[in-house]
């Protein structure tokens, strides 16, 4: 026989009660949470999960005219692709990733330490800075497209106000990518001004009037206090920035579709090439490269958690 509820509750100081139900409510609740995830499901198989199988499904088949898989093909587009030319395509896909992101990062930083200074008509100049960020990519492209016109361009003439000759922006096969990396970097510095704007109105105003009390202005205070409070949005826009550039195509078809002598090719440009440019419709060879993008950009991701969130400093 069970004890008395008085025994029980002077055994364990706290009065005993009932059992917690265990009926089909919480069988309700699992319903009701798996049917509000539903749409999300359904989002992410139709537009992320099918096209991935589908990308590799292409990828070990061959095509016909029409682009349709036909025959089973193994890791052939694979092998296909261990030839020099497609390891020109990822070192241009390298360097403009390169030339694209840390200066859009680092100029961002230094952008937003200067607007930090107690100048007047800081609020003007954040909008400013934030305004690329405003341009659709199609947009920036024309408007860079018309800056590095040889004959019109306000590049150009600024030079030539120095005494320097004509530059071919994006006909001089040394110069093509760097200028298709700075119109990368200009679109991109707004969002990345925005960022890092949010992270520093964020850090607490005591810290830096701390830091000012001990003495720390000007380079000190921002290496010391607002850079390492920083590392969370640097980290976040390092890692995004990156994706964004192994992924960038609109401004490189605007501006030189690849020219010249494929020396703007990069890795997705090439995908597109070989799918749908010239009337081409090599689908398995495009699902091939399309999967080895995904490796890369993998890879890079694994590689910038692995080393740089080490010195993310999360207050």
């Amino acid at each position: 026989m069970s004890p008395p509820l008085a025994v029980e509750r002077s055994r364990t100081g706290v009065a005993a009660g009932p059992p917690p139900p265990t009926g089909g409510r919480p069988r309700r609740e699992r319903g009701l949470s798996w049917l509000l995830l539903l749409p999300s499901v359904v989002v992410f198989a139709l537009f992320i999960f099918w096209p991935l199988a589908r990308t590799f499904y292409l990828s070990t088949h061959g095509n016909d005219i029409f682009g349709a898989p036909s025959t089973y093909v193994g890791v052939d587009h694979y092998t296909d692709m261990l030839t020099g030319e497609f390891g020109r395509v990822l070192a241009t896909t390298a360097l403009f990733t390169l030339v694209s992101v840390l200066p859009a990062v680092l100029g961002a930083l230094v952008v937003v330490l200067l607007l930090e200074a107690r100048l007047r008509g800081v609020r003007l100049l954040r909008t400013a800075f934030a305004l690329p960020f405003a341009f659709s990519v199609a947009t920036a492209s024309v408007v860079f497209a018309v800056i590095y016109n040889p004959a019109i361009g306000i590049a150009n003439g600024l030079l030539g106000a120095i005494g320097v000759d004509r530059v071919n922006w994006l006909t001089d096969p040394s110069i093509a990518l760097p200028a298709v990396g700075l119109a990368t970097v200009w679109m991109n510095l707004g969002y990345n001004v925005l960022v890092l704007s949010a992270g520093v109105a964020a850090i607490p105003p005591e810290v830096v009037e701390a830091a000012r009390l001990d003495g720390a202005t000007g380079w000190r205070l921002a290496t010391g206090i607002t850079i390492p409070l920083l590392s969370p949005q640097l980290f976040f826009l390092v890692v995004v920035s990156t994706i964004h550039a192994l992924q960038s195509f609109g401004q490189i078809h605007i501006l030189t579709k690849g020219g010249p002598d494929d020396a703007t090719t990069t890795l997705v440009y090439s995908i597109y090439e070989r799918a749908f440019a010239f009337g081409s419709s090599d689908f398995g060879g495009a699902s091939a490269q399309a999967v080895v993008l995904l490796v890369i950009m993998l890879i890079c991701t694994a590689v910038q958690f692995g080393v740089l969130e080490r010195r993310v400093h999360y207050r």
